[in-house]
């Protein structure tokens, strides 16, 4: 069974998405065992006491530098024997070295079609707002793992979404999580912690 800590920074809607699937028995090689958020008020921790997974608040700004920080996150992680980080609205840049200790152990979903409106910058609506301001017919949702370049680790799997005439970013945003972000994101852990997940060369394989 591997333990799932799953990092949040808002409402925690890709966080419901994990609980969703881990109560109707689709996560059945992992368990959601800790929930982190850099925002003390953020809603996803009311999900996670709700769903009686144990939570904790790390903000980045209490410590001194990135290697302060770093050493309390694994700290944490570690001691409880997590063995998937998964990124779901975290608003945090994980320092280097983090990213190296968990190297293809940490998975983030990000709202568009990789390498398409990525990188620094793109987050939240600014994402759809890029999207529609390119005037792009197909967007969609990417799960990727996380390494030190913003948005830049392997690929697991994407799902691409159409953009209607009459979309805001608001309506595709929501549209995307529904039809995309929340069907990827727990098939996507579900294949890590049954190990079908295999990286070389940067490219993810999924084992039948």
């Amino acid at each position: 069974m591997v333990k799932i800590a799953v990092l949040v920074s808002g409402g925690g809607t890709n966080l419901q998405a994990l609980l969703d699937a881990q109560a109707a028995g689709a996560l059945p090689d992992g368990e959601i065992a800790l929930v982190v958020s850099s925002n003390p008020k953020a809603y996803a921790l009311e999900r996670a006491a709700g769903a009686g997974v144990p939570t904790e608040v790390v903000r980045r700004r209490d410590y001194a530098d990135d290697a302060a920080y770093t050493a309390k996150m694994t700290e944490l992680l570690d001691t409880r024997g997590i063995g998937l980080i998964v990124l779901a609205g975290f608003m945090t840049v994980l320092p280097d070295a983090f990213c190296a200790h968990y190297e293809n152990r940490i998975m983030n979903v990000h709202p568009s079609l990789i390498p398409s409106f990525c990188g620094e910058g793109f987050y939240g609506l600014h994402v759809h707002e890029a999207a529609l301001q390119k005037g792009v017919k197909v967007t969609g949702a990417t799960v990727h793992f996380v390494c030190g370049e913003v948005d830049g680790g392997p690929i697991i799997a994407q799902h691409a979404v159409d953009i209607a005439e009459d979309d805001t970013p608001e309506t595709l945003q929501k549209r995307v999580m529904v039809e995309a972000e929340w069907k990827l994101l727990p098939r996507a852990v579900a294949d890590f912690c049954a190990g079908r997940l295999t990286v070389a060369n940067g490219i993810v394989r999924r084992k039948a």
